[in-house]
């Protein structure tokens, strides 16, 4: 829901399995403090919001086994404190986005 906003000194966000996860919020975004985002298998997610860019301190991302993720944002190069993106086994991923090479 939008109201994950008001989290903002959360640093850990666990949302591993949640199969019929398909989006979400762009009020992410809000979640400054946030260092470890896992969204390991979970199999619906299509896409990650823009807003993910605002996410400055986060450290790792893990979208493993999203099997339907089809793209990532092309802001995510503005991840500049990420040191592990994991995307194994996104078999819909079709293509990075050229910002990613700013990481």
């Amino acid at each position: 829901p939008e109201s994950i906003s008001a989290l903002y000194t959360l640093q850990e966000l666990d949302l591993c399995e949640c199969t019929s996860l398909q989006l979400l919020p762009n009020s992410i975004g809000a979640l400054t403090s946030l260092q470890q985002l896992n969204l390991g298998q979970c199999s619906s997610l299509r896409h990650l919001p823009e807003s993910i860019s605002a996410l400055y301190t986060l450290q790792e991302l893990d979208l493993c086994e999203c099997t339907s993720l089809q793209l990532l944002p092309n802001s995510i190069g503005a991840l500049t404190s990420l040191q592990q993106l994991n995307l194994g086994q996104c078999s819909s991923l079709r293509h990075l986005p050229e910002s990613i090479s700013a990481l």
